[in-house]
């Protein structure tokens, strides 16, 4: 197991911290992203895998960043099963570095809205928003957290792209006092993370999401609840694209069947599927049959 979360707690405190360094090379791979595009989208997939590591099997969850950068929307679908999938509108942005000698993510990102929506099986899916403070992704979560759901809560998120464009490291942790955490507690945990070094150089020196926890929680006894494989995945597929495609008109269709094939590429994770002109014609005679009845 590679990519993996691991969820834990102690006196009140509730912390998950994941590793995702494989799964962001995937997402890479799959949009031809560029660093600060690699970042931005591996965070807020990252960042969607820990919230739903809240939900219940088969509840999933969606974060979007909709700014005004030059990156577009990012947005991330993860489940509770550990899956996630995402998409930035621009992969192929190149920003110089920020004042900090950083990926410039907020800068891609820009000012607008942070959209966190929860599919729980309820009739209606739950959605939230609030403004992009940063854009730099975890402290936009953490805001969300405390303004829409009032959630103290404190987010780390971070992506370390190589000269071959690939991520060497990727991951994030998320802290959560509950109301029964002590004042005492409280403050031992603050000056913890006051010097905490950033994520990505504790995966890249090889520490595993309880190694994360562990230095997170310096000085805690922690009680480990559960793992879960993260991977990188889609609920796209051939069946999906044929639905989509019989949903369109007759008119849209016969221009297909004239073009004599179709290529629909799946924006979430880049697959491209083909259909050529005999397929179309069976796809525009379920159609034209259809609207007969």
């Amino acid at each position: 197991m590679s990519d993996y979360l691991v969820k834990a707690i102690t006196n009140g405190v509730r912390v998950y911290a994941a590793v995702t360094t494989d799964l962001v090379n995937e997402a890479i791979r799959r949009h031809d992203c560029y660093p600060v595009a690699s970042a931005a989208l591996g965070r807020t997939m990252t960042g969607a895998l820990l919230m739903a590591a809240n939900l219940k099997n088969n509840e999933a969850i969606t974060v979007s960043f909709r700014g005004d950068g030059p990156l577009g929307t990012v947005t991330a679908d993860a489940s509770a099963e550990g899956y996630v999938r995402g998409y930035v509108g621009d992969p192929h942005v190149d920003l110089p570095l920020n004042a900090q000698g950083k990926l410039d993510v907020g800068g891609g990102i820009g000012q607008g809205l942070v959209t966190i929506t929860r599919f729980t099986g309820l009739r209606e899916p739950v959605s939230g928003s609030c403004e992009i403070v940063t854009g730099e992704v975890a402290e936009d979560l953490t805001q969300y957290l405390y303004v829409s759901e009032q959630t103290p809560s404190c987010v780390g998120l971070g992506v370390l792209v190589g000269n071959d464009l690939k991520a060497i490291a990727a991951g994030g942790f998320i802290i959560q006092p509950m109301p029964d955490a002590t004042d005492e507690v409280i403050s031992k945990l603050e000056e913890n993370l006051k010097n905490l070094r950033p994520v990505t150089s504790m995966i890249k020196d090889g520490l595993s999401p309880h190694g994360i926890i562990e230095e997170i929680m310096a000085g805690f006894e922690m009680e480990h609840l559960s793992t879960t494989e993260l991977k990188f995945k889609c609920q796209c597929s051939r069946q999906r694209i044929e639905d989509m495609l019989i949903a369109l008109n007759v008119h849209d269709l016969e221009e297909l069947v004239a073009d004599g094939k179709a290529e629909i590429c799946c924006h979430f994770c880049g697959e491209k599927y083909n259909f050529n002109k005999e397929e179309l014609e069976h796809i525009l005679k379920i159609v034209q049959g259809v609207q007969k009845q």
